[in-house]
């Protein structure tokens, strides 16, 4: 049995220790914001926040995640940021698909609380291991330009 604090909850799971957080997250606890892309921490679709950083699931054993403070697309609303990225990821029409958005938004948010005002560079470099395939950058660079304006 691991335990895990999971958007300020703790929850316990039945799980092998090396097994992916994300499969835990979304089989286990049927979570299922978090995406599976690649497998390999390539794309971002996976991203959680992992003690408030932002990290691929995929790849993460979920006895690494025991003892830390996990933070999933589901609850990141709550949180004052969250709130103003979804807010302004819904006024961009940053959605196209919509698959890679919800580790578009863990990395968006994670920026944000790091630089509250970002430049294109920066976002550009925070975002660049988050892929999206419908190709919808510009969009969400405009978002996190107008999130950082409402904070």
């Amino acid at each position: 049995m691991i335990s895990l604090n999971l958007n300020g909850k703790m929850v316990k799971v039945e799980a092998e220790p090396d097994t992916p957080l994300l499969w835990v997250l979304r089989d286990e606890l049927q979570m299922s914001g978090t995406k599976y892309g690649c497998g390999a921490a390539l794309c971002g679709a996976c991203t959680v926040h992992v003690d408030g950083q932002p990290t691929r699931a995929c790849v993460l054993p979920v006895s690494a995640a025991a003892g830390k403070k996990l933070t999933t697309i589901e609850a990141i609303g709550a949180t004052p940021v969250g709130q103003r990225v979804q807010e302004a990821w819904a006024a961009i029409d940053v959605p196209q698909c919509g698959y890679c958005q919800s580790g578009q938004i863990m990395a968006a948010v994670a920026l944000l609380r790091a630089i509250p005002r970002p430049s294109d560079e920066d976002i550009d470099q925070a975002m660049s291991g988050n892929i999206c395939r419908c190709g919808t950058y510009p969009r969400i660079r405009a978002a996190i330009h107008k999130a950082a304006e409402q904070s």
